[in-house]
């Protein structure tokens, strides 16, 4: 018999930063969770340490086979179906537009763009279908991680600010279009959150040094988690579409 869990949510990228300190907050409030990431021993581990409540799903999010396995995931093992999807798989490229290699920022695009709209898509056809007779009884959330390089053109990842203002259309599209369906669509822009981001993207550590005197405490994975947790936390009809999140010295961008 399934377990009682008060949502059913797959989350992206969950092996490390945002993404890991989302599932946490997620399982710790009742939710049953389908997590996504590269690290298949990673996702070992979350499995061990938070039990029943969270299976992983090895694989890139941006191969539509992997995310059509995590979908079939939620309903082989909580019964249900997922009603809540936060959009987070992503990478980082540092340095400006002319400085930038041309064949990781294709990388960068498949990831961080072709992924999320892939993701976002299936996400909202399902979620629309199951509206139609749920609606305003049961939420149904998709959120998406952007940052506020997607809003604020930042000298030190100028190409992967391009991608983020790629994705915050996306949302803000997709907000439009299934909104009115019953279907909360949100955007997420952090500041600087220390993670394993950095390292991806090319940030030297005197780079991060400098970020954390200028702006520090800097925002950890967990400021962001309870920042998502409190978007989908809202009674049905409250839509909270767009959110920023900062560390309080952090001016720009």
């Amino acid at each position: 018999m399934p377990e009682n869990y008060m949502r059913i949510a797959v989350v992206t990228g969950a092996t490390s930063g945002i993404g890991e300190a989302t599932v946490k907050k997620f399982v710790t409030a009742g939710f049953g969770v389908v997590g996504n990431g590269r690290n298949a021993a990673k996702l070992a581990e979350l499995e061990d340490e938070l039990g029943s409540a969270f299976r992983g799903v090895a694989g890139d999010a941006a191969d539509n086979a992997v995310l059509d396995r995590l979908f079939a995931a939620a309903d082989e093992r909580f019964g249900k179906a997922v009603d809540l999807v936060v959009a987070n798989a992503g990478r980082g490229l540092g340095g400006s537009i002319t400085g930038t290699d041309l064949s990781q920022f294709e990388d960068l695009l498949k990831i961080n763009v072709t992924g999320t709209l892939a993701l976002i898509q299936k996400a909202a056809d399902k979620m629309v279908a199951a509206q139609r007779d749920t609606y305003p009884g049961a939420a149904a959330d998709i959120v998406i991680v952007g940052s506020v390089v997607g809003r604020h053109i930042s000298p030190f990842s100028a190409a992967y600010g391009a991608s983020k203002f790629a994705v915050h259309a996306l949302a803000e599209a997709l907000r439009r279009e299934i909104g009115p369906k019953g279907v909360r669509v949100s955007l997420v822009e952090p500041g600087f959150v220390l993670s394993g981001f950095q390292a991806g993207a090319g940030y030297t550590d005197k780079m991060v040094r400098n970020f954390t005197d200028k702006f520090g405490p800097l925002l950890v994975g967990d400021d962001i988690a309870n920042a998502i947790h409190y978007i989908v936390t809202q009674p049905p009809h409250v839509h909270i579409s767009d959110i920023v999140v900062r560390p309080t010295r952090e001016d720009y961008p």
